[in-house]
C-alpha cells in the first residue's frame, strides 16, 4: 500500500509540474516530509529524481537548438564544485543527518520562499528579459564573473534544499541575459539543473541519503504523468495556476524556515 501512494504522489507531482511548469523539488520535498520520510532522505532522492526526469528535456532542447551552452558552463563552473564542496563539508562536519537537518530545512524553507517570490513577479522577471540593458552597466561588464557567483549560490543551495535549479535558476538567467528568449531561458536552466541535481544527488547517496524504492515508485507515477500534465497545462488558465502554488509554497516555505 505505501508503494502504491509513493507511486500515486508521484503522479500528483507529475500532474502538477506538466500544468504549472514549476520544478519538481519545490512540491515533491515538502510531500515527502509530509509523509514522514526524513530531511535527508527526502532531499536526497527528490535530486536523483529530479536529474532523470528533467533529463529528457535537454535532448528535446538541444534537438531545437534551444540551449544556451556557454551559459551552462558558465553556471556549472560555480555549481557543480559548490555542490561538490556542501557534501564534503556535511560528511566532515557533521556527525549522522540528524545533525545537519536542521540545516537542511532552514535551507529547504528559505528556497521555497524565493521559489514562491519569482513565481508571483515571474511576469515583471519576462519584461525585463525584454528589456535593453546599457552596454556600460555593472550586468553587462561583470556578467560572466556575476553568472559563476550565481551558480555557485545555486549549487550550495540545490545541494541543501533540492530547490532552486528550476524556478530560481530560470530567474537568475532572465535578469543577467535579458537578450535571451523565454525558451532558451527554459532549455538553458533545464541543461544546468541536470548535471547539478545529478552531482548533488549522487553527493547524497554517498551519504546514505537516497531511497530507492520511493525513487523507482515516484518515477513509476511521474513521468506519465508529467506528460499528460503539459497537455492539460495548454488549456488552463495559467494566471491562476501559478499565483495559487506560488501561496502554497511561501506558506509552506515559511513553516519550514522560521518555525
Amino acid at each position: 500500500m505505501e508503494t502504491l501512494l509513493y507511486i500515486l504522489a508521484g503522479a500528483g507531482v507529475g500532474l502538477a509540474v506538466g500544468v504549472t511548469g514549476v520544478g519538481g523539488g519545490s512540491l515533491m520535498t515538502p510531500l515527502l516530509l509530509l509523509f514522514g520520510f526524513p530531511t535527508n532522505i527526502a532531499i536526497g532522492t527528490d535530486l536523483i529524481y529530479a536529474a532523470i526526469t528533467k533529463g529528457g528535456g535537454v535532448f528535446s532542447h538541444q534537438r531545437q537548438s534551444t540551449i544556451q551552452w556557454d551559459v551552462v558552463f558558465r553556471l556549472a563552473r560555480g555549481s557543480i564544485p559548490a555542490s561538490i564542496v556542501t557534501v564534503i563539508i556535511l560528511n566532515l562536519f557533521f556527525e549522522d543527518p540528524e545533525s545537519y537537518s536542521h540545516v537542511l530545512v532552514t535551507t529547504l524553507g528559505v528556497m521555497l520562499i524565493l521559489t514562491s517570490v519569482v513565481l508571483l513577479f515571474k511576469r515583471r522577471l519576462q519584461s525585463l528579459s525584454h528589456s535593453k540593458l546599457n552596454g556600460d552597466s555593472f550586468l553587462s561588464q561583470h556578467r560572466n564573473s556575476l553568472t559563476t557567483l550565481m551558480g555557485v549560490l545555486l549549487g550550495i543551495c540545490v545541494t541543501l534544499s533540492s530547490v532552486g535549479a528550476g524556478a530560481f535558476g530560470a530567474a537568475v538567467l532572465l535578469v543577467l541575459y535579458p537578450h535571451l528568449s523565454p525558451i532558451k531561458v527554459i532549455g538553458t536552466d533545464i541543461a544546468h539543473a541536470v548535471p547539478l541535481t545529478l552531482i548533488a544527488g549522487l553527493g547524497h547517496l554517498s551519504l546514505g541519503n537516497v531511497d530507492f524504492v520511493l525513487l523507482i515508485s515516484l518515477l513509476i507515477g511521474s513521468l506519465p504523468a508529467i506528460h499528460l500534465g503539459t497537455m492539460l497545462g495548454k488549456r488552463l488558465p495559467d494566471k491562476v495556476l501559478q499565483p495559487t502554488l506560488a501561496s502554497i509554497l511561501l506558506i509552506i516555505g515559511v513553516k519550514y524556515a522560521f518555525f
